[in-house]
Order: structure tokens, then C-alpha cells, then sequence
């Protein structure tokens, strides 16, 4: 019987997977949507930039819990009601956006999304790990990969054909479209079970909660007593889930070493990743002169190129293994940050080029990781192991933007690669070459532990 229901929801599999594409494509258009339109916000409600932003920022602080929260949701609830009130949630909120009269209200609307839309990005993980065998399963990242690529190379086309066409309130309006694609996301996990009857933990993941808002605010707004005040509750986080019966997350899953060392490199991959879309532009606007909207335009090529691609990475996850995998991807990104430092001053048809192997190359290190981390990780322990790597990542994510931020203000008095010339540019050589060697050590790091055992072709018995 049992083995008759994992076939049954491996063949689901790949439905699910198509649907969830289509979900993280309106998800991360939705996450990046609003960027373009922030001076427009604040000036039509009176607001400082920064007050603004916080349409951007309460989502991002949002987002990031709401992943671990849901990981761990899955595991005790069935998934079919769990992605239900996600999305119910995701398109509430777009419909108090699309009504909003004042930017509170909008605000309110921004974060129902966020808490529903949190979701999607932890079911790109669960279900890969649940309804694929190892040998496939990094065909089905790369389909959420894609998504994710889409998501960004539509995101600045669509925003910017609301925005001349209606109101900005109409860019709450395309999440409505999940609403369609719930019936048959009901019917796929129709037969899917919880995994745990653990009672949930709700003051962990308070705690946990409060420890992610004060960490991404303190970060972003500079505030080291906030980041010291999310330290502090960190330290009761950790205090709470070594005296509770059911914690939120069981400290059994950190003396999981190759899950650890994974959680680890995770966050410091995303974290200079996020570079090629925080970075990039600002070299854009600061050294080159672009507006926003040619900025836009210039990321679309990389973004696209990464959607094509993002599908080869799972085949070759799955056929040659993910260290094979991680050494191209590794070797694409730092290839880019090369390029980029050598010839930061270079005319930005140029940049835009450079970004092509740096987006696909992340893409690719996505598909890698979220195939590794779902190998170490028990049965049991999948939702709340998958959704709490999606929470690093955006955290990493996070930290790392504000990071950036400080960095740019610097001014370099020397440039660091000697291929690199214009006085402008240097900082941003500068950068670029580090990044280019942490990802070397991160690559040396990866190799020598995470081998896979070669595959060695079976052998036919003589008729």
C-alpha cells in the first residue's frame, strides 16, 4: 500500500511541479514589482523614500519567517489545506491593495501577500523532496528555478506596462491569479498526509519571528541595537527549543553536519548572489548614468537566459551529480564577477553581457544546494529542513543588500585587479574581485565534502 501511494504522488509530481512554476513566477514578480514605483509612493502619500520602502521591506521580513513557518506547517497538516490558506491569503491581500486609500492600507494589503506568498517558495522545496526520488529531483528545482527567473525578467517589463497604462495599485492585481490554479493543486494533493502529529510550537516560532524582524530591520535601517535586541532573542529562541517537548525546530537537525555545513554555505552563496541584482544596478546608475527603466531592460537578457537554461541544470543534477553541477555554476559566477571587476568601466551592453553566466551560474547554484540540503535531511524532518534553508536564504539576502549599501559609500583609493581601469569603477573592481574569491573558497569547501561516488554503468549478463 505504501509503496502503491508514492508511486501515485511521484506521478503527481510532475503536474505539481508545473503548477508551482507558474506560482513562483507570480510570486517573485509580485517581490519585485513594487521596487520601480517607490518614488511614486512617496510622493503621492507624502512619505520619505525610506517610509516607502517599508512596502518592500515589512514583505521581505515577512517572507523570510514565513517560509521556516510553513516548512513546518507541512509537516504537521495536510499540504493541500496548508497551500490553500497561503494562497487564499496571497490574493486577500491583493485585493485590499487594489482598494487601499491611503499607504497604511496598502501596506496592510503588502503584507497579507507576503504572508501567503511565503509559502510558494517552501513548497518548491517540499515537493521536489517528497514526490521525486533522489535521481529526479533536480529536474524539479530547476522547474522552480526557472519560475523564479521568469519572475525577475517579467517583473520589470510588467511593472513598468501597469504603471504607464493604470494606477500603482494595479500591480496588486496579477497574484489574483493563483485563485485559478488552487482547484488543481487540491485535486494533486488530495492524498497527501501529514508527516508528523507533533503539537506546534507557537512560542518558538514567535520568538523565531521576532529574531528575523530584528535582524533584517537592524540590518537594513543600520541599528545595531536592533541587531543586538535580535541577537538577544535569538539566544531565548535557542534557550526555548532545548527545553520544549515539540519545539518549533528540534536541535536534532543542526548536529546534522552535511545539513549544516549546507545551511552555512547556503547563506553566504546567497548572500553574494543577491550582488548581481542589488550591485549591478547601482554601477549601473552611479558610474554609467542609466535610469531606472533602462536598468530594468538591461537585467531582462540575463534573467531570460537563466530561464532557458535553468532546466539543463536539473538534468545535469540529475545525470552527472550535483558537485558537477555546483563546480559549473561556481565557475559561471566567478567567471562574472571577473569580468565585472576587470571591466566595471566598460559600456553597459557589455555589463549586461557579463551578467548572462552570473545568472544562469545561480540559478544552477539554487538547483544544487536545494538538491544537496534535501538529501541530508530525514523524512520527518523535510518541511521544517527545506523552509528553514528557504529562511536563510533570504536573510542572507537581506543582510547582504544592506552590506552593498556600505560598501558603495566607501571610496577606494587603489584598484585590486590590475586588468581593471577607470578611477569611477574601482570600488565596485574591487567588490567584485572579492566575491570572485569567495566563491573559489566556497567551491573548495563544497568538493571536498559533498563527494558523490561515481556512477559506474551496470554490467549485462551474458544470454
Amino acid at each position: 500500500m505504501t509503496a502503491q501511494l508514492a508511486e501515485k504522488e511521484t506521478g503527481n509530481g510532475p503536474a505539481l511541479m508545473r503548477l508551482l512554476m507558474f506560482t513562483v513566477t507570480l510570486s517573485s514578480m509580485n517581490a519585485l514589482m513594487f521596487n520601480i514605483v517607490l518614488p511614486q509612493i512617496s510622493e503621492e502619500f507624502g512619505l520619505s523614500y525610506g517610509q516607502a520602502g517599508w512596502l518592500a521591506s515589512a514583505y521581505t521580513v515577512l517572507y523570510a519567517f514565513g517560509t521556516v513557518t510553513y516548512g513546518k506547517l507541512a509537516d504537521r497538516f495536510r499540504l493541500g489545506n496548508v497551500l490553500t490558506v497561503a494562497l487564499v491569503l496571497f490574493a486577500a491581500g491583493s485585493l485590499v491593495g487594489l482598494t487601499a486609500a491611503s499607504f497604511w492600507t496598502a501596506l496592510i494589503g503588502r503584507c497579507l501577500q507576503s504572508a501567503g506568498a511565503s509559502c510558494i517558495p517552501a513548497m518548491a522545496m517540499i515537493v521536489p523532496a517528497r514526490f521525486f526520488p533522489p535521481e529526479r529531483r533536480g529536474r524539479a528545482m530547476a522547474m522552480s528555478a526557472v519560475g523564479v527567473a521568469l519572475g525577475s525578467a517579467l517583473a520589470p517589463v510588467v511593472s513598468a506596462l501597469i504603471v504607464s497604462a493604470a494606477h500603482w495599485r494595479w500591480l496588486f492585481a496579477p497574484p489574483l491569479l493563483v485563485l485559478a490554479l488552487l482547484p488543481f493543486f487540491r485535486r494533486l494533493l488530495a492524498h497527501e498526509k501529514p508527516r508528523s502529529s507533533e503539537a506546534f510550537d507557537w512560542l518558538g516560532g514567535g520568538l523565531l519571528a521576532v529574531t528575523v524582524g530584528l535582524l533584517l530591520v537592524g540590518t537594513a535601517n543600520r541599528s545595531g541595537a536592533l541587531a543586538v535586541c535580535g541577537l538577544a532573542v535569538l539566544a531565548l529562541f535557542i534557550l526555548r527549543i532545548r527545553a520544549a517537548r515539540h519545539p518549533f525546530i528540534r536541535p536534532a537537525l543542526f548536529r546534522n553536519g552535511r545539513y549544516a555545513l549546507a545551511l552555512v554555505l547556503s547563506f553566504l552563496l546567497h548572500a553574494v548572489g543577491i550582488s548581481l541584482f542589488v550591485l549591478t544596478p547601482k554601477l549601473m546608475s552611479d558610474v554609467h548614468g542609466l535610469a531606472a527603466d533602462r536598468i530594468g531592460f538591461a537585467m531582462v537578457p540575463a534573467a531570460l537566459a537563466a530561464a532557458l537554461l535553468g532546466r539543463k541544470g536539473g538534468k545535469l543534477a540529475d545525470g552527472k551529480g550535483n558537485p558537477f553541477l555546483f563546480r559549473i555554476a561556481s565557475l559561471s559566477l566567478m567567471a562574472c564577477f571577473f569580468l565585472l571587476s576587470a571591466f566595471a568601466g566598460a559600456p553597459p551592453f557589455w555589463i549586461a553581457a557579463f551578467l548572462v553566466p552570473g545568472q544562469v551560474g545561480q540559478s544552477f547554484i539554487g538547483v544544487a544546494m536545494g538538491n544537496t540540503v534535501s538529501r541530508s535531511l530525514p523524512e520527518g524532518q523535510v518541511g521544517v529542513g527545506m523552509g528553514l534553508f528557504s529562511m536563510l536564504n533570504f536573510i542572507a539576502q537581506g543582510i547582504a543588500v544592506s552590506l552593498y549599501g556600505l560598501a558603495v559609500e566607501w571610496r577606494a583609493a587603489d584598484g585590486w585587479n590590475p586588468l581593471h581601469a577607470g578611477a569611477e569603477s574601482t570600488l565596485y573592481s574591487n567588490v567584485y574581485l572579492v566575491l570572485a574569491a569567495v566563491h573559489a573558497a566556497i567551491l573548495a569547501v563544497y568538493l571536498s565534502v559533498f563527494r558523490e561516488p561515481r556512477k559506474h554503468p551496470q554490467r549485462r549478463d551474458p544470454a
